[in-house]
């Protein structure tokens, strides 16, 4: 139940939810009008001009609110903890609205209004939700999968098959008989036509995942359910719209070569720096109060002995090297004998007040000054010491391709993969970082910040 938006993949039941739930938000702050001043007998033909704008603003401001709190992630379960999260969104909105209302007098309804809209609001999401999740914790809104192969490479969709309520495989068919890494109760006998298998088993997409490029698939049956409205998909495509990410395991030239994406155009390009100093100058104005308040932590936790900053060279955008600014989160002697050192988790080089302001990511803030420099863009990948990526490179197939867009504050891998300090992980974490290099725009940036407001409200992945 996935599309492809600007590049990035939807789920399409999330993108309802979302568009139902504004109209939702939107009609609440009509009803919380009409409700607080119904006693006063006012009439429809008294309704404020700007009412309409009033309850678009409500509606924008919590839909952004719920997004940055995480209630539009997959999976995200019916629980005491999304009661937490509605409510946390309140919260931003009603900052965000008394922003909105101070800069636009004219859209001002009155504390009452808001109450009312906002406990409408509340009973009619709660409502969507629980009819949401018993629709989505159903069969019927997962896709229908037909996989073209039984060995190794199936057997990757077998494993993930439990982990992504996304999707459900019908069956195997064989292409090879001496594949034999997904079980034989999963096969299904290739004994007629695959468009009967389709139309038999309602399949809804079919991926093509042999182990041997070079065996004869049925190339013409294939052609017949791809033109019969059947979505053929082959294995990087498929874990890409499923994961999103791009398996190294099975990253070959060739279909970098012919997918799309990989590209930023000049438009592209352009809305991406206005959008990070239009964000950059944003944060400074919000944060510097907290930047101001941890430069004066550090400097009383290291007695006015250490510095508050710390300079370190990294990797940016085709290679180049530049210095990345952060508040000092470790010992002035975390390296005194010179050796490059991954952090880890529960490192001990770590100050008190390090620990702090890296699991609030507050030590991240100096870089926004990288930002408005152009030296890196408010969303990439993480930018890496140069020690580190010249033995990555060597490690690891494609890890220089993560240098062809400029190195983020925050990033697609920071968001899905949770910290990590080892070969393994730096691959992992590649596999994300190459899906953001893939479709990059100003649309995935803009889910990537947000996402990233849930990130330092969870305390998610820091160390």
């Amino acid at each position: 139940m996935m599309f492809r938006l600007f590049g990035h993949y939807v789920s399409k039941l999330y993108l309802l939810l979302g568009v139902v739930e504004f109209l939702v938000m939107f009609y609440s702050m009509l009803a919380g009008f009409y409700m607080r001043f119904s006693q006063g007998g006012l009439h429809l033909v008294e309704t404020p001009d700007t009412l309409t704008y009033s309850a678009a603003a409500y509606a924008t401001a919590m839909t952004i609110a719920m997004v940055s709190v995480g209630l539009y992630q997959r999976g995200l379960p019916f629980s005491a903890g999304l009661l937490v999260r509605i409510a946390l969104s309140f919260l931003i909105a009603s900052v965000a609205l008394s922003a909105v209302f101070y800069a636009f007098p004219d859209l001002v309804v009155g504390r009452g209004v808001v109450a009312y809209a906002m406990l409408f609001t509340f009973v009619g999401v709660l409502g969507l939700r629980s009819l949401f999740f018993r629709v989505t914790h159903s069969e019927i809104q997962a896709n229908s999968v037909l996989v073209l192969g039984t060995g190794r490479q199936a057997q990757m969709i077998n494993d993930l098959e439990p982990l992504q309520p996304g999707f459900r495989v019908v069956g195997y068919v064989p292409v090879n008989e001496t594949e034999t890494n997904v079980p034989r109760e999963r096969w299904i006998a290739h004994d007629r036509p695959l468009i009967e298998l389709v139309l038999a088993h309602e399949i809804d997409e079919i991926v093509v995942a042999p182990d041997d490029r070079r065996m004869r698939l049925p190339v013409d049956e294939i052609l017949d359910c791809k033109m019969s409205g059947t979505m053929v998909l082959d294995l990087l495509s498929f874990f890409e719209k499923e994961t999103s990410r791009i398996k190294l395991d099975v990253l070959h030239p060739s279909w970098i070569f012919f997918s799309d994406g990989f590209r930023l155009s000049g438009l592209a390009q352009y809305s991406k720096r206005v959008l990070d100093l239009l964000g950059s100058i944003t944060i400074v104005a919000l944060t510097w109060p907290f930047m101001g308040l941890v430069a004066l932590a550090i400097l009383v936790e290291s007695r006015g002995k250490g510095p508050i900053l710390f300079h370190q060279v990294r990797v940016g955008l085709n290679g180049r090297q530049f210095q990345v600014h952060k508040f000092r989160s470790m010992r002035t002697d975390a390296e005194a004998d010179g050796v490059a050192r991954w952090a880890t988790k529960n490192d001990s080089r770590i100050t008190r007040v390090g620990g702090f302001i890296r699991k609030t990511r507050l030590d991240e803030l100096p870089q926004i000054f990288n930002v408005l420099i152009g030296e890196m863009s408010l969303v990439g990948p993480r930018p890496e010491r140069p020690e580190f990526v010249g033995q990555l490179d060597k490690e690891i197939p494609f890890y220089s391709e993560r240098h062809r867009v400029k190195p983020g504050l925050t990033g697609w891998a920071q968001l899905c993969y949770p910290y990590g300090a080892t070969m393994e992980d730096a691959r992992n974490k590649l596999e994300f970082d190459l899906y953001y290099v893939k479709n990059a725009s100003a649309f995935l940036d803009l889910i990537i910040l947000l996402e990233t407001v849930e990130v330092v409200l969870w305390g998610k992945g820091a160390h």
